[in-house]
């Protein structure tokens, strides 16, 4: 697969999720997928997107950095979002945060077949 190819499923991928297009999920993303060392599934992958957006109803996926070698994907997710609750065990409370999202991607036949990610946390907490 060439970068122009991966990047722009990764982009349809994005797509997907700020639509919240979960018909579509299993056209990007494999069904034995792995999530930070987690197997999920694809239906626990879903699981864990609907309980994103149940947390935080105004969650918006924002590619702020994109860097492909097949067959990964790096990208730098920011958000700029208002959780509910608690988030990541802080105490959010309905105010607004920005923060960022470091994730790699390995995909195979243009499916993310396992993800690595890490939020940054300390980002919220300075807000809070």
């Amino acid at each position: 697969m060439i970068k122009t190819d991966l990047s722009d499923v990764y982009r349809h991928y994005i797509a997907c999720l700020n639509k919240q297009d979960w018909p579509k999920l299993g056209q990007f993303v494999h069904d034995e997928v792995i999530h930070n060392g987690r197997r999920l599934g694809l239906s626990g992958y879903l699981e864990m997107l609907e309980g994103d957006f149940a947390e935080i109803p105004d969650l918006h996926f924002n590619v702020q950095m994109l860097i492909s070698d097949p067959p990964y994907i790096a990208s730098r997710l920011t958000f700029d979002c208002t959780p509910k609750e608690m988030f990541l065990g802080l105490p959010v409370n309905g105010r607004r945060v920005s923060f960022a999202e470091n994730i790699i991607y390995m995909f195979r036949d243009k499916k993310i077949v396992q993800a690595w990610s890490v939020i940054d946390k300390a980002a919220i907490e300075a807000q809070l």
